[in-house]
């Protein structure tokens, strides 16, 4: 890359950019996960395949896939609503400690037989490849009408197990490096993480809310920018004092989003995208740093097919099943879960640790896992929709984002802009605008019923699942919420 000119490389990133939205909307044709068409356009972009590009760096892999963890983790946490996850949250809970544990070590008795490594370097890999991963279980469960039960599960599980993989995979390099370290001071190390995270989490998200709701700045746009910079700062603080800064951003995510937030809507609408972009960065630089000629070899392709084999049969549903039997689950649901634990870029950043760390066989490791990953994500990322519809494990189809609207800042002006959708059991269903009794200086600007736009006036009648839009004195909003206390309110 040394080569190429400042606006040759700037050309590559339009290419990427544009590829990668392209891309996103051939997937959800194809029925094929996003992120292996992003993989498969690094791949073609590198030195093996087209040679426009020399990537061998996986420091800077590393940094980019953690970065973007960073923000799809954070992303995810805002749109998870406390009121779904309180139900499986034992379960999930469980499915990201036990089942990793679990999963490790069977992949890793595998590992040891197969691919005829030490039982330390097994436990290595099946530590790498033993967490679902958040990027690939958020984009594949989008918009799909699975189970409230399911999905939440699952998300919760891919947005919290992600820690235990990486506190398993740094023990076992330092065990492998430093042969001397005790299983003492391994556990002291795990309740550090753990403790710190959930700290960190907590107090770090209940802060960030409340400044981004009190501070007032000169665009609404900046309030994005500042929610981003609160996600890496969470990561990066909690990281260095010896936390598990993924497990801080996810919960603090979801603290913020589960609290009543001043441009919402903006700050929403800003991680989607920003999540999007570092989901195309990060799996199109992971592409990148796979060299295809070296897995085109049987000896390679046949240890990856019985590996994969083990994890997607024998593993994660040994894990499901052990982690969910004090939880009422039923036999299908479990099943399901179990189909629907993919791999994807965590344990593709995590098999650059031991690369980075000059472990013997570090290139192997990688290699087994990026063929994981790909087996996992082709295999299981396109066919949850049919588990989930032979199961019979559906659930109502899922509403289509049917209107945006953009809130203009009124940080200098005494108003506020309320969204409010009414529940299908409202109390106000049926009544009349002018009948529902809105404070002073308050008014209903618009209302979006079934998609349309309903111009409101004081005859119009209010309907279940409309979605009302109020203008209100910024000292009023508190009377607002008393009269609306029942309603989905944002």
């Amino acid at each position: 890359m040394e080569n190429f000119t400042t606006d040759f490389a700037i050309l590559l990133m339009g290419i990427f950019l544009l590829s990668g939205v392209l891309m996103t909307k051939l997937s959800a044709r194809a029925g094929v996960p996003a992120l292996i068409l992003f993989i498969f356009l690094g791949m073609l972009l590198g030195s093996d395949i087209s040679g426009l590009i020399y990537f061998s760096n996986a420091k800077v892999a590393q940094m980019v896939g953690v970065l973007a963890l960073i923000i799809i983790l954070f992303e995810g946490g805002l749109q998870t609503q406390w009121k779904q996850v309180k139900p499986v949250l034992g379960g999930s809970i469980v499915l990201a400690t036990v089942g990793v544990l679990v999963t490790t070590s069977i992949v890793a008795v595998a590992a040891y037989y197969v691919l005829g490594i030490g039982w330390l370097e097994a436990f290595l890999l099946g530590s790498i490849v033993g967490s679902t991963d958040a990027a690939a279980v958020f984009s594949v469960l989008a918009g799909q009408n699975i189970k409230q039960k399911l999905s939440s599960t699952l998300e919760a599980e891919s947005g919290t197990n992600d820690p235990m993989a990486m506190f398993l995979t740094i023990v076992f390099i330092e065990w492998i490096m430093m042969p001397d370290t005790t299983a003492w001071s391994l556990a002291g190390m795990f309740f550090l993480q753990m403790g710190l995270g959930i700290l960190f989490g907590f107090g770090l998200g209940i802060f960030a809310s409340k400044t981004m709701n009190k501070i007032k700045l000169d665009a609404g746009g900046l309030y994005a920018v500042l929610s981003a910079g609160f996600a890496v700062f969470i990561y990066s603080i909690t990281a260095v004092l010896g936390g598990s800064g993924l497990l801080a951003v996810y919960i603090a995510a979801m603290i913020i989003g589960n609290r009543e937030l001043r441009h919402s809507h903006s700050i929403i609408s800003f991680h989607e995208g920003f999540a999007w972009l570092m989901q195309i960065a990060m799996f199109v630089i992971l592409g990148l740093l796979v060299f295809p000629s070296e897995l085109a070899d049987w000896d390679l392709v046949w240890k990856g097919l019985v590996l994969s084999f083990v994890l997607i049969a024998i593993a994660r549903p040994i894990a499901v099943f052990i982690s969910t039997s004090f939880f009422p689950y039923t036999l299908k649901e479990k099943w399901f879960i179990s189909w629907a634990g993919l791999r994807g870029a965590v344990p593709i950043v995590l098999a650059t640790f031991p690369m980075l760390a000059g472990m013997e066989n570090s290139h192997l490791y990688f290699n087994i896992v990026f063929f994981i990953v790909l087996s996992s994500a082709l295999l299981q990322g396109s066919t949850i929709p049919v588990v989930a519809n032979l199961l019979k494990l559906n659930g109502p189809a899922v509403p289509k984002r049917i209107h945006s609207l953009e809130l203009v800042s009124m940080d200098r002006a005494n108003a506020e802009m309320l969204e409010v959708e009414l529940s299908a059991s409202s109390p106000f269903a049926g009544q009349l605008l002018q009948t529902i009794g809105l404070p002073k200086k308050t008014v209903i600007s618009a209302i979006i019923r079934d998609g349309d736009l309903v111009m409101p006036t004081g005859s119009t009648k209010l309907e279940p699942k409309d979605v009302l839009y109020i203008l209100t004195e910024k000292d009023q909003v508190k009377n607002v919420k008393l009269v609306l206390a029942e309603e989905n309110m944002k």
